[in-house]
């Protein structure tokens, strides 16, 4: 923490970006998610569709998964326990273990894996940066987001393997139906 709090002093031209990266990145990941969407649509492959939507849906489960753990740990935020941190984050009065923020990221990446590879690549990155921009402006120690990534990661990993078989069946059942346009874009007679 107190090394990742120097460089940030060391680099006050990083604060902005470092502070609305940390604060708003949220938003790229939403692009992120659209963008799988948009691929597995394209690709015509039920199960990459059905992966596709369990990588949104998984996210707002593992940060479901997170919230419990918050408020069972109670782990007040560097800048109300360590003296004489650089605070560039708004202060909160919400706990700090495991990271909301790197608990949705780490599960959109991993998401996005079972999606498109070059997409969960890009997404893995946004990710860590994320994760490093939460303790740059001293919202969280390096522990709560590492635990929040890896978290995220293995509640939509977990969860896909055990409804991945019933949710690719739910598409291809749906692909019969008026709903087909939004779940691909491969013409009916070709399937």
């Amino acid at each position: 923490m107190t090394d990742i709090n120097a460089f940030a002093r060391a680099t006050p031209w990083l604060h902005g970006i470092m502070y609305g990266y940390a604060t708003y990145g949220v938003a790229l990941f939403a692009v992120f998610l659209v963008a799988g969407l948009w691929l597995a649509r394209r690709s015509g492959d039920p199960a990459r569709m059905a992966a596709a939507l369990w990588a949104g849906v998984g996210t707002l489960v593992a940060v479901g998964v997170n919230q419990p753990i918050v408020n069972a740990v109670h782990e007040a935020r560097p800048y109300t326990t360590t003296p004489g941190l650089l605070v560039l984050a708004d202060r909160s009065t919400d706990y700090s273990f495991p990271s909301d923020h790197a608990t949705m990221a780490g599960a959109l990446a991993v998401g996005l894996l079972l999606v498109h590879r070059r997409l969960a690549a890009v997404t893995t990155v946004a990710a860590l940066l994320l994760a490093f921009s939460r303790v740059y402006i001293a919202a969280h120690y390096p522990r709560d987001v590492a635990v929040g990534l890896i978290l995220g990661g293995l509640v939509v990993l977990v969860g896909w393997f055990l409804i991945r078989r019933p949710a690719t069946a739910l598409i291809r059942k749906l692909e019969t139906t008026p709903v087909r346009r939004l779940l691909t874009t491969t013409p009916a007679e070709t399937r």
